[in-house]
């Protein structure tokens, strides 16, 4: 198995007749999914999604891959192709677009409706190429042909991408239910079709690479929902991710079989359902659907909320409700069910939403005490399954944290896929196919950009890691006023202290020697301000942590008159 190291430099120039495959997103990571493929000087991205943040990125909204790469290459991007409407393959679109809005986009009915329904809040209007399975595009130099997978979320598809140099196969997000809601199964006929054709390099999904067996059915999740129905006496409120049209279908089955209505709340889900509805992948019978705003006019034992915030996102619906901070007020008896999976990175967010439910009275049903989620994402047993069907001969696990994409290379390798056709890379890592050999040659820039309001890339590492210091240790702010000509102190030293756990009269034991400091550098000739302030800093620094064992951020203010 071939892997990254830490000295790879930037990758040659493709040879002729070379297929070069770079992911900026998506390995070593759950989200954030962008793959580049290059031939003959001409470039396709297969998905181009966000990542959302965690608790030690704050105030960030989205963090998005990193166009750097490509950027002055934009007018050789053949197109896009989305392989699902989830977020983590789709949210990052809109800003590529705006540095190129007429790039195309390749996807199925849902994944562009969903798309074109975002973009329009850009202000962008995409050049858009709609694809079925079994379709066959010719994309530039790149054969492009579609084949259904099943997803937690409908018209989901894998794309096999041919050209001189060989064939790439990306499945995207899938797994092998075989028992679907909308009984559109993965074509494994049409895999087995083109494993016989010869696949040259599989990017296969490895987030459930590590557990074993099988995904149970979407549809056994039904029995386990109609029961908490049964049970309920009071409202019912369902968080789940706002695209999840299969496990919404089995909320509003539920809700009609036992009398319930159902409001939709937050932009996203209102707008992701009604476009899931309007396109009729989501089944609602006539008038079960009611505004939010009526809700005080039905009886508790009639009303289902389905909202966002299955992941505890703080801005969420369901956060706010935990919170108090939203309209919707939890009341003791009420039902919350988390129809979703728990994303890597997340606990401690959700289990902090389940207390702040339970600590209002509210019964909390999540995937750690009934079966209220299925995985999109195949199991062990399952790949182990495609690989023996598709028959690789290179294998590079793709979506996944490290820990998954070991996992799924170990079953290639298992399968019989040789162990030096096994790239396990990470993100900016590029690998050429050459000869029917996949090796990796270089890597190029693939770090986070943070999206934190208007502003898109402005935010660093430096800034978050003041924010970290800001929010755990406070800060506390230095006046001095000095003589420009002696650096002899006029007025103060003033300081002020905020978050820090440290009273502002506490600093009268730091006075003396801040002025002491500013003394002896006079009489060294020292009269430069930043030079000043950095001695500021540097005392006060070594005060508080010799007496509090904090280390809050000290902002010192050196004037000069």
């Amino acid at each position: 198995m071939s892997h990254p190291h830490p000295e790879l430099g930037k990758p040659p120039k493709l040879p002729e007749g070379g297929l070069r495959v770079t992911p900026l997103g998506g390995l070593g990571e759950i989200g954030r999914n962008m793959t580049v493929l290059e031939y003959g000087g001409r470039l396709l991205i297969v998905d181009c999604g966000v990542l959302f943040p965690e608790q030690e990125q704050p105030g960030i909204d989205l963090i998005l891959p990193d166009f750097s790469s490509i950027r002055d290459r934009l007018d050789q991007v053949e197109g896009i192709v989305l392989t699902h409407g989830h977020e983590d393959h789709i949210g990052g679109v809109p800003y590529l677009l705006r540095e190129k809005p007429d790039i195309p986009l390749i996807g199925s009915k849902l994944t562009l409706a969903l798309l074109e329904a975002k973009l329009q809040e850009h202000r962008i209007r995409p050049y858009t190429l709609q694809v079925i399975e079994g379709q066959r595009e010719r994309i530039g130099p790149f054969d492009c042909e579609f084949v259904s997978v099943n997803h937690s979320i409908p018209d989901a598809l894998a794309v096999a991408v041919r050209t001189p140099a060989g064939m790439v196969v990306h499945t995207g997000d899938f797994k092998m239910d075989q028992l679907p809601l909308d009984g559109r199964l993965t074509d494994l006929r049409a895999f087995a079709r083109l494993g016989e054709e010869g696949i040259d390099l599989l990017l296969s999904d490895s987030t459930n690479a590590e557990v074993p067996g099988f995904v149970a059915p979407e549809r056994e999740i039904s029995g386990v929902l109609r029961q908490v129905f049964a049970r309920a006496d009071k409202r019912i409120i369902v968080a789940s991710f706002a695209s999840h049209v299969h496990r919404i279908q089995q909320i509003v089955d539920a809700a009609h079989e036992h009398g319930r209505r159902i409001a939709f709340v937050g932009r996203s889900m209102v707008r992701n359902m009604g476009i899931a509805r309007d396109l009729g992948y989501l089944r609602v019978p006539a008038g079960l659907v009611v505004d939010v705003k009526t809700l005080d006019d039905l009886p508790d034992h009639e009303v289902v909320l389905v909202c966002t915030g299955s992941q505890g996102e703080p801005m969420a619906a369901l956060s706010r409700m935990a919170n108090r901070d939203h309209q919707i007020r939890i009341v003791e008896g009420d039902t919350v069910i988390l129809a979703s999976s728990l994303i890597p990175g997340n606990e401690n967010a959700v289990y902090r939403v389940i207390n702040g439910l339970t600590r209002w009275g509210a019964n909390v049903v999540h995937k750690g005490n009934a079966k209220v989620h299925v995985s999109g994402h195949a199991s062990a047993g399952e790949l182990l399954y495609f690989y023996n069907i598709c028959q690789p001969r290179n294998l590079m696990p793709v979506h996944g944290e490290w820990r998954h994409l070991r996992a799924n290379a170990e079953l290639g390798a298992m399968t019989g896929v040789p162990a030096e056709r096994i790239v396990i890379a990470e993100d900016g890592v590029t690998v050429d196919l050459i000869d029917g050999k996949a090796k990796i040659v270089g890597k190029v820039q693939a770090g986070y950009v943070y999206v934190d309001g208007l502003s898109v890339g402005d935010v660093t590492e430096s800034s978050l890691k003041d924010r970290r210091i800001l929010g755990d240790e406070g800060f506390i702010s230095v006046l001095v006023v000095v003589d420009s000509s002696t650096g002899k102190i006029v007025s103060g030293p003033s300081i002020h202290s905020r978050g820090s756990g440290i009273e502002d009269s506490d600093f009268a034991a730091v006075i003396p020697k801040i002025d002491e400091a500013l003394a002896r550098s006079a009489q060294d000739g020292v009269v430069e301000a930043h030079q000043l302030q950095q001695l500021v800093r540097r005392t006060v620094g070594k005060w508080v942590s010799d007496t509090y064992r904090r280390r809050p951020m000290i902002l010192p203010v050196v004037m000069e008159v």
